[in-house]
């Protein structure tokens, strides 16, 4: 059995374009040798494709940006579901795409919940609390916007080095791309790419180290 898909696999990759080839390659070095610098190579290649289209979907920069990590996010835990039957990139699309559209719905619902103006809505009561609890920041929130500070900093410590550094001179000292750029004599992609893979790596540990 193993055979066969191996040799269905061979044909497949002999139709490949040099492209999907070298992607497909990839993929195989972050699945199966946890290769970071695959990883950073299919970031670099499709990050910001992937980042326009999804711009174009939801007319937010925010939401594009978000979308765009956990569309890479899904697609390298699932590598596994890779076959070169598709090109990576179609198959990669095809999961931020889906993955929009499911955004697009939810989003739309909350937002059709929030806006209808009646007292009975379990919406529009959540919203009048919400707006009367940000009218004042009591000893309480304050407390619990510095363990949320101290919770942020002890997952960014997780990360390897290289990545706990980028993140704190990114997110902590707000320095833009390119003043990290010079200041670590490392190319602005590379900056680029780096940092979106410690964010996908944040929310990795985010998930196995849940806010108590």
């Amino acid at each position: 059995m193993g055979l066969i898909y191996c040799r269905k696999n061979k044909e497949k990759l002999h139709l490949m374009t040099e492209k999907a080839k070298r992607d497909y390659e990839l993929v195989m070095l972050a699945r199966d040798k946890g290769d970071q610098k695959a990883y950073a190579d299919l970031l670099e290649a499709y990050r910001e494709p992937v980042y326009y289209m999804l711009l174009k979907m939801t007319r937010s920069t925010l939401d594009a940006d978000d979308l765009t990590i956990e569309a890479f996010g899904k697609a390298f835990r699932c590598l596994d579901d890779y076959s070169p039957e598709y090109a990576f990139s179609t198959w990669l699309f095809r999961i931020a795409t889906n993955n929009c559209i499911d955004f697009i719905r939810k989003n739309r619902a909350q937002t059709i919940s929030m806006d209808d103006d009646n007292e009975s809505n379990p919406g529009y009561v959540a919203t009048q609390v919400r707006n009367m609890a940000s009218e004042t920041v009591s000893p309480e929130d304050e407390l619990i916007s510095l363990q949320q500070k101290n919770y942020i900093r002890n997952i960014v410590s997780k990360l390897k080095p290289h990545y706990k550094t980028l993140v704190e001179m990114r997110y902590f000292d707000e320095m833009s791309y390119e003043e990290i750029s010079k200041q670590l004599n490392m190319p602005l992609g590379s900056v680029k790419a780096k940092l979106f893979r410690a964010r996908i790596l944040l929310q990795e540990i985010i998930r196995q180290n849940p806010q108590k």
